[in-house]
């Protein structure tokens, strides 16, 4: 080896040492700064002359685990998730009260019973009737400020959403950018590696917002993917959008028809054209957006519908009145059936009719609701929570000769039956009599008492913003529908407490009569209803039957129970989540210890090669003197 080469030779040695000691510098000084990948230098050995090899740099190496990098983004995208989820379910639990607790709908509904039981015990005393009234008005106030906790909530997700799209939108840009950056320079110098850490960081807050997917080419440019398999990004960057709306209620509500929704929904909009609804197609599986979405649209749809259904029950529980029917007289023979009162029936409210297929032996149980707004139609057996009724709404808006038409052209060849109007307000039915094919066994009809004083137990303690709570169905949705957010007491009980006594004024009805505080403790506390699947309790072939306040238990339980599941995979995906990145911490991130110990290895070799220059030099010099 000549000294020429010798001396190249050690250069080449201090340049690698140089820009190795930059590095280190490099890692060093980012220890501590998130998402930064350790770095070294990728030296290779160079042939110089016919002896011995120099060192050449052939670009800066991230220390990456790639497989680890994907599992942890798919974890992050799933600890994002159950977070959100937990936080929320946490919040509404907060809303709702821990059972047996003060100021909850459950302490709000005991106090209205024991209220009620004083109203039953000194039925002649104002202060007792005074007190009744003032607890409904407290129960009405909790369901109101339930309704109240819920939607904002909703409201919350909404505007989390938004905020979402935006952090997305900007993650794209520059992950896009980035890309572009890299086709460009073609390099993997220490300033194309900052780039890729640069990147990174935007993809793994991209993580957190949607599920992903990442694709890496050979010029180390990616394209990312939902899971779903929506493009998002590669050199450019598809645009996230997201009509928010303004204030949630419970009548807000997301559909998949964007003619019925009136919640905000996300679309993105490629590069080159076309757009796609990210929500009604669930392209959107995991990570933070995908839980505000179901939070918004199902979770806590879900709880306003179950202290709605409470709110209903409750009402209709007082309110409501059933009257059999009377059997029709002996003129109609060889038919027979019933007549019904249809005078105090209202919108919402159901004519109940029992009959008998003789060909099949099957009994059929027919709920014909009243419907006033025809566009509604036809009504789903869901309309009830009755899971062996089937349901046939009705148009009465035009008369009771348009009803028994209806009736008759809905029945009166399938199954057997006939409707007509005898006189007034009256609907009788028939079975077809001396063929025998169906016999109607049984017929009432049940409707919302308006009256304070109307003479029977049933009275309107609760109504709906001072209108009636009739259970209607309208083109606008069910009455039930945010009924917890509008129920309030009667205001004629608020003027007269002594109609919770009174509830007839001729006869006067005594003022030491229980009869009416007798009947709204017995409704409360001990009658049994049925309560809607739609509330997450119960299922559409079994649902939830129980009292007043076994219902509430139950809504506050689980309720509880879910708040703690979501806590329970909140705090086991943070656990595989932190394994993950200690994992990676140890993979890729920067060892204190092992970098000094690598500067000092560094330092060695640098003095190393400038001996050896140092020594060529001497040679050199040598060399001339002998010359």
């Amino acid at each position: 080896m000549s000294l020429s080469q010798a001396l190249y030779t050690a250069m080449s040695g201090l340049r690698a040492t140089q820009a190795s000691l930059a590095l280190v510098g490099s890692n060093v000084a980012n220890a501590e700064t998130p998402g930064y990948v350790r770095k070294t230098v990728n030296q290779i050995a160079g042939v110089t002359g016919d002896f011995g090899s120099s060192v050449r740099i052939n670009g800066v190496n991230r220390e990456l685990d790639q497989y680890l990098q994907t599992q942890i983004r798919t974890e992050t995208s799933g600890a994002a998730y159950a977070g959100v989820r937990s936080t929320f379910l946490a919040n509404l639990q907060t809303v709702y009260g821990n059972p047996d607790s003060t100021g909850t709908i459950e302490d709000a509904f005991n106090a209205l019973t024991t209220a009620v039981q004083g109203l039953s015990t000194s039925p002649d005393s104002q202060s007792a009737r005074i007190g009744g009234v003032n607890a409904a008005q407290s129960m009405a106030e909790q369901l109101n400020a339930t309704t109240q906790g819920i939607q904002n909530l909703r409201a919350n997700a909404e505007t989390a959403i938004n905020y979402s799209i935006n952090t997305a939108n900007n993650a794209l840009k520059q992950i896009a950018l980035i890309n572009n950056q890299l086709q460009n320079n073609g390099r993997t110098d220490a300033s194309t590696a900052s780039l890729l850490d640069q990147r990174d960081a935007y993809i793994d807050q991209l993580s957190q917002l949607v599920d992903i997917r990442v694709v890496t080419n050979s010029q180390n440019q990616v394209t990312v993917f939902t899971n779903s398999g929506v493009q998002l990004v590669g050199t450019e960057a598809a645009q996230l959008a997201f009509n928010a709306q303004g204030t949630v209620t419970p009548n807000t509500l997301y559909n998949a028809d964007p003619t019925k929704s009136n919640l905000g929904t996300i679309t993105i909009d490629f590069p080159h054209g076309g757009s796609y609804d990210m929500v009604s197609t669930k392209a959107i599986r995991s990570g933070t957006i995908a839980a505000y979405l179901e939070l918004r649209d199902n979770t806590l749809v879900k709880a306003q519908a179950q202290i709605d259904q409470l709110a209903a029950s409750m009402s209709s529980a007082l309110s409501d009145k059933t009257t059999a029917g009377v059997a029709a007289p002996a003129s109609v023979l060889p038919q027979t059936g019933f007549d019904l009162d249809l005078s105090g029936l209202q919108t919402g409210n159901v004519v109940h009719v029992t009959y008998k297929d003789n060909t099949t032996g099957v009994i059929h149980n027919l709920s014909i609701m009243r419907v006033d707004d025809p566009s509604v139609l036809p009504l789903t057996n869901s309309a009830t929570v009755d899971p062996n009724d089937e349901v046939l709404g009705i148009d009465f808006s035009s008369g009771m000769a348009s009803v028994v038409t209806q009736l008759n052209a809905a029945l009166g060849s399938s199954a057997d039956l006939q409707f007509s109007n005898p006189s007034g307000l009256t609907l009788r039915v028939l079975d077809d009599g001396a063929p025998n094919r169906s016999d109607v066994t049984a017929a009432s009809v049940t409707t919302t008492v308006s009256s304070l004083t109307g003479g029977s137990a049933q009275l309107p303690l609760f109504t709906d913003s001072g209108m009636l709570y009739t259970g209607a169905i309208t083109a606008n949705g069910s009455q039930q529908t945010g009924l917890a957010g509008r129920i309030s007491v009667n205001s004629a009980l608020l003027g007269d407490p002594s109609r919770t006594i009174i509830y007839s004024t001729n006869p006067l009805t005594a003022s030491g009569d229980t009869t009416r505080s007798d009947f709204i403790l017995t409704q409360l506390t001990t009658g049994s209803y049925r309560y809607s699947p739609q509330t997450g309790i119960g299922t559409t072939g079994a649902p939830f039957t129980g009292s007043l306040l076994s219902f509430t238990k139950q809504v506050i339980s689980t309720q509880g129970e879910a708040a703690s599941s979501a806590k329970q995979l909140a705090d086991g995906q943070d656990v595989v989540l932190n394994t993950l990145n200690n994992k990676m911490s140890a993979t890729s991130g920067v060892n204190i210890d092992e970098e000094m110990a690598h500067l000092l290895a560094l330092q060695n070799a640098y003095s190393a090669n400038a001996r050896v220059m140092s020594t060529v030099k001497d040679m050199y010099t040598a060399l001339l003197q002998a010359m």
